[in-house]
Parts: C-alpha cells; structure tokens; sequence
C-alpha cells in the first residue's frame, strides 16, 4: 500500500458525502487509500476490497509468526527429522490403503 499523498488523497466527511460515489471509483481505480477528516482530524480511511485483503491478509500471517515465535521460544518445537519420518509413514499408510 502506498503512503497517502496529503495533497490529493484526504478529504473533509462533508466533502466525501457530496461525492462518495467518485470518491469509491476512485479508490477503486487507483487503489490508493483515501483519509476521511471530521473537524479536522482522521476519522476513518477508504480502502479498496484489495487492499483490505491485502491488509487482513498480511495481519493474520504477522500474528501467525508471532505463535511460531511463541511456540519456538517455549520450546513447543519438533526436530526436523523427527516430522519428515512421521510424514513418510503416514505416506506409507495411506498408499496402502
């Protein structure tokens, strides 16, 4: 996601509520994020479904690395050889079948 541009991508809430359906073409178009003022200050902040995802996304697998880390410095952690042998039985049972 690129950084807002002060000049083109904030906008007061009267304004967006005259001209939300250009403003949400916009950000649509342009996939550029659009800072919604209320006397002044932010408020809130437009995104694109993309970016959103792309948001979210990038939230899970950050707090996903966190557990890791956690597990990892608890010592809740198996040797590598250890998981490849129970994953070539298991491959073994199943191709048995």
């Amino acid at each position: 996601m690129r950084a807002v541009r002060l000049s083109e991508d904030i906008v007061p809430v009267s304004d967006f509520k005259a001209k939300a359906a250009e403003w949400l073409k916009r950000v649509g178009e342009t996939g550029h994020p659009i800072v919604i003022t209320q006397n002044g200050k932010a408020a809130g902040v437009l995104l694109s479904p993309a970016q959103f995802d792309e948001l979210t996304e990038r939230t899970r697998f950050l707090a996903a690395v966190d557990v890791g880390l956690a597990d990892a410095d608890a010592g809740r952690v198996h040797a590598h050889a250890d998981v490849v042998a129970k994953m070539r039985r298991r491959r073994a049972r199943r191709s048995k079948r």
